[in-house]
């Protein structure tokens, strides 16, 4: 026997409206940042040793334990001090910090007196600057860090790490200077001095 019951219509599908997408886009891609920099923390949080407090079986001192423990894991969470894999996984998550919110918010136009580079990673002063100010900024931006937390940032992080890289003579200074002239080139750095020790 056919079924004759009166079915009801499926719901409409639901529509965005266009103006809508990209914020949504944006929406998108910084909660994806937040997911890689959630994961970096974990897989940092993860390689650090457990402190127990309690002294080892092996009857040896604390402070060896302590030491050989320090030797285990990372010397640094700073990334010049990072080295191979470690490197790469901290220049790709703050690769994604840099380009889908300190970018898009605090980027503003390029010009001679406030030069950038495209290829800012390759410049390691801009790496240990950036990747210093991102540091902080999850220090600041964290709940525990209080209501004046990202005022504290910005006052004290972002405004200085931006005068210095942005400077005219600061490390984009042979770089771009306008967006329709790309430019990029690595400045020289002094070369250490030779002591002139005769033999």
């Amino acid at each position: 026997m056919a079924d004759t019951s009166p079915t009801a219509p499926g719901p409409e599908p639901y529509r965005v409206p266009d103006a809508d997408l990209d914020d949504l886009a944006s929406t998108l891609a910084k909660t994806m940042a937040e997911v890689r920099q959630h994961g970096v923390i974990l897989d940092r949080l993860g390689s650090e040793p457990e402190s127990t407090g309690s002294q080892p079986m092996d009857g040896a001192p604390e402070t060896e334990a302590a030491d050989s423990k320090k030797a285990d894991g990372p010397a640094s969470v700073f990334i010049l001090a990072l080295g191979g894999e470690a490197y790469a996984v901290e220049l790709a998550a703050l690769s994604d910090w840099v380009n889908y919110l300190f970018l898009p918010v605090y980027g503003r136009e390029i010009s001679t007196s406030r030069p950038w580079c495209a290829h800012w990673h390759e410049h390691p002063e801009a790496v240990a600057r950036l990747h210093a100010l991102w540091l902080a900024w999850q220090q600041f931006t964290d709940t525990e860090a209080g209501l004046s937390g990202p005022s504290t940032w910005h006052r004290d992080h972002l405004d200085q790490t931006l005068a210095h890289l942005r400077a005219p003579d600061g490390p984009f200074a042979a770089c771009t200077t306008s967006a329709t002239r790309p430019n990029h080139r690595v400045l020289a750095t002094p070369a250490p001095e030779q002591s002139g020790v005769a033999a």
